[in-house]
């Protein structure tokens, strides 16, 4: 195993699988990278909100990347690891004209910035301290359509996922469509709640590092990516082992909850062995359907999370 510090310069803004590697990579291997807020530091500490409403959207989503690791290929599934998540020391929140669940509601630009500093919560009032829980909001793959592809929405090599789960502990899979896969994230959020439901979390720089690990011999379903979360606190007495997951992304909310659950019940019959009537059984009483991510159209995020601690 190697490691490798990316140079904080190295990132792009689009998806395009023409973009050469600024890194290659043996499975097994760690990098260490460092990326800015999603706007690329047109929000700074202070600023005004009229930022808001001028923003340069070709200097959204600097993403770090992409890397390659060696021996992916087209129809293989990649692994990234999460080891390290570190917030910087600001982030910030804003309404964007146009843009999340309620826009007619919400028509001018709004913007509250946030201390970081302590690294536990970060407040919004005296007695409101949202807790910190960092994750990139965006960790994908480069797509085998040519040309430059936006970031938002998520697509089918994930994306812009904006999953908060997804944060140090977990294991996430994505598909392989080049050569390399050449993986990208950044978009770091120090905290979000499912759904992202005014287009931001707390938007913030910062510091993370990956393990990547090549798995061979099967695929993942299109327009799909599944992860373990870290054993933690996701929801009382179920949450000691963590969860498994399974995502499906697509235009609508219906299909995408059936195939998620389509997808948990074939991994507990391919893992665990349960007929497929035992495993829709076990899909009722111990896993969640959670919408994670609803705000990036044209395509949504539905996730089916299955509790590990009910497996002894």
């Amino acid at each position: 195993m190697a490691e490798y510090v990316l140079d904080k310069g190295k990132v792009h803004h689009k998806w395009d699988n023409s973009l050469p590697p600024v890194l290659e990579v043996e499975s097994g291997d760690v990098v260490h990278c460092e990326t800015r807020d999603v706007t690329n530091d047109q929000v700074t500490p202070g600023c005004s909100a009229d930022v808001l409403g001028k923003l340069d959207f070709s200097q959204l989503y600097p993403l770090a990347g992409p890397i390659y690791v060696k021996g992916a290929q087209p129809g293989d599934i990649l692994e990234i690891e999460i080891l390290k998540m570190q917030t910087l020391d600001w982030g910030w929140t804003g309404l964007i004209p146009g843009l999340g669940l309620l826009p007619e509601d919400f028509t001018s630009p709004y913007l509250r910035h946030f201390d970081l500093t302590n690294g536990e919560t970060a407040p919004l009032r005296d007695d409101i301290h949202i807790p910190i829980q960092p994750f990139c909001g965006t960790m994908g793959v480069a797509l085998d359509e040519p040309g430059a592809h936006d970031v938002l929405p998520c697509g089918k090599g994930g994306g812009n996922i904006d999953t908060r789960h997804l944060n140090v502990g977990a294991k996430l899979y994505l598909p392989v469509f080049v050569p390399g896969g050449m993986f990208s994230a950044g978009d770091c959020h120090a905290a979000q709640g499912d759904g992202e439901v005014c287009v931001t979390g707390i938007e913030c720089p910062m510091q993370f590092s990956l393990r990547f690990s090549l798995v061979q011999g099967r695929s993942l379903r299109p327009w799909s990516y599944q992860f373990y979360t870290a054993p933690g606190p996701i929801q009382p007495k179920y949450d000691a082992n963590g969860y498994f997951v399974t995502t499906a992304i697509g235009p609508d909310l219906m299909t995408n909850s059936k195939n998620a659950v389509r997808d948990m019940i074939a991994w507990l019959g391919r893992e665990k062995g349960l007929s497929p009537e035992d495993a829709y059984v076990l899909c009722s009483l111990a896993a969640d359907l959670r919408i994670s991510q609803i705000v990036d159209a044209p395509n949504w995020c539905v996730s089916c999370y299955l509790a590990l601690s009910v497996f002894r």
